[in-house]
């Protein structure tokens, strides 16, 4: 029935509702999302849940080619606790100086390899709360490694998700919290696993937060933004028929 509590989408903080989409419509828009991204996964280089726990907290307010980069260099000589332990804060640190907040990071990924050998045996756990006890490890950061290196169907909000989700009309919460209840109640089970990583990669490279790319969206019919862009128009190009200095513009070029 319209306007009940199963009709609509929460909106944290404002008390307000925005009418739920209907369970096809979410429903076609991830078979879409899927369809044209069939092995989503992560873009942060890693080779072990622990590499990737290290990735992702050195993600934060970086991109992941800039984490990739520092990775490349720091993982060639510590990719596992001890090794990072034993590296050092400041060793840790020359590697990663590329990247913003690269003190803090250094410091948190030192304090949680050595954390991960007191209270883990050196392994990544596998429990949100043994995870959020680490230092420089929220709930985005857990939700990631238990989707990746786990399988658990966690829906990790950044802030590609958080505008994709409230753009496309799958949510209107105000919070990364309030999105990702949303999501978690409306996605399909079938994509419970990927939905995190659909909509990263559907922010990251086509429905943009300046320029949405619409105009070659796979879910464009199903997305209630308002303001769809149109293609670009394209731009005719003039030259030459050879490459004689001397040549006249082709008819179709000519001015």
């Amino acid at each position: 029935m319209a306007g009940g509590p199963r009709d609509t989408v929460t909106d944290a903080g404002a008390g307000a509702a925005a009418p739920r989409m209907s369970a096809m419509r979410v429903q076609r828009i991830f078979d879409a999302l899927g369809a044209a991204n069939p092995a989503p996964a992560t873009e942060l280089e890693h080779s072990s849940p622990y590499t990737l726990l290290v990735a992702v907290v050195l993600s934060a307010q970086a991109t992941d080619a800039g984490v990739n980069r520092a990775t490349s260099r720091l993982f060639a000589v510590a990719d596992t606790p001890e090794k990072m332990v034993a590296l050092g804060v400041e060793g840790i640190a020359a590697h990663i100086r590329t990247i913003g907040l690269w003190r803090a990071k250094a410091a948190n990924v030192w304090a949680l390899s050595r954390l991960l050998l007191e209270r883990h045996g050196g392994e990544v756990p596998r429990d949100r709360a043994s995870l959020e006890a680490l230092p420089g490890v929220g709930r985005k950061t857990a939700n990631v490694v238990l989707n990746e290196a786990f399988g658990e169907p966690t829906l990790a909000v950044d802030t590609h998700v958080f505008r994709v989700a409230r753009r496309i009309g799958l949510s209107a919460g105000r919070t990364p919290e309030a999105v990702e209840r949303d999501l978690l109640a409306r996605v399909p089970k079938r994509w419970a696993r990927a939905a995190h990583h659909l909509l990263i990669l559907h922010g990251r490279y086509l429905c943009k937060a300046r320029a949405p790319e619409c105009w070659r969206c796979p879910i464009a019919r199903d997305c209630r933004f308002p303001d769809k862009r149109t293609a670009p128009a394209a731009r005719v190009k003039r030259g030459f028929r050879n490459s004689g200095g001397d040549s006249e513009p082709s008819q179709e070029e000519a001015p």
